[in-house]
């Protein structure tokens, strides 16, 4: 990283048609707390963690009129501990509105689930690699080409590219805490979509014009949504993966 400037990932972002009622299922689902509300955004944070602790991860819900134009390809796996644990997540889940889904998996040792608003999501079997992310396993983003990609994020981010093969990639903070982010191999017609992204957050966070400048000559490209004048970047990386580069609000 040129000087010491560093970006990460240090959040996930869900546009929802009502963020309240969607900020509130995912703070019962994780055990987290609502930081902050204000008309149309929901913040979300884990117990004892302030913004922007640099060893926490965070959700962002926004709610969006149009919903139905927003497609990205990113999902969440929970953790869980035992398998007593992923049956009790699962039937609390359930009872906090989600519903099982099928997105084709087939036999598998996770369960799929849809959330109230039907992003879809995993939760996972326990597996030694997850014991000490938090309950977010991992963030993970479908692709044609996880070399590519992996290629493209380990560049752009301050975190450690820990595996890839032709199937997936796999990166995580370089102090080993959080969240992987994960890219995996998924081929054919898309039948689902979620309203996730991940947010970037650069440090420091006045870096921000000249972190989405290295980025754009990594391969990233500017996306207009008709955001306007505000204080974050939105761009996407080699596959058409759409994320947000934060900025001083």
């Amino acid at each position: 990283m040129i000087g010491g400037m560093a970006l990460r990932p240090v959040q996930v972002n869900i546009k929802a048609r009502d963020d309240s009622a969607l900020g509130r299922f995912w703070a019962d689902a994780l055990g987290w707390r609502i930081s902050s509300e204000a008309p149309g955004v929901t913040n979300l944070e884990p117990e004892g963690a302030d913004w922007p602790d640099p060893s926490a991860f965070y959700i962002d819900l926004v709610a969006v009129p149009d919903l139905e134009t927003v497609k990205y390809r990113v999902h969440v796996d929970l953790a869980t501990t035992s398998a007593a644990h992923q049956a009790e997540l699962v039937a609390r889940l359930k009872d906090l509105g989600a519903t099982p889904a099928d997105v084709g998996q087939g036999d598998v040792p996770w369960t799929v689930l849809a959330d109230p608003e039907g992003n879809v999501f995993c939760v996972l079997e326990p597996r030694e690699a997850h014991r000490d992310t938090g309950p977010i396993a991992a963030v993970v983003v479908d692709c044609a080409d996880p070399r590519a990609m992996a290629r493209f994020w380990d560049e752009a981010l301050d975190w450690t590219l820990h595996e890839v093969t032709d199937d997936h990639a796999v990166l995580r903070s370089t102090d080993g805490t959080g969240p992987y982010l994960e890219f995996l191999r998924t081929s054919g017609e898309r039948t689902w979509w979620n309203h996730v992204h991940v947010d970037l957050l650069p440090a420091p966070i006045d870096a921000k014009e000249s972190e989405v400048a290295r980025l754009r000559t990594l391969g990233a490209t500017d996306v207009d949504l008709g955001q306007g004048k505000v204080p974050w970047s939105v761009l996407a990386d080699p596959e058409g993966n759409e994320f947000c580069v934060l900025g001083r609000a």
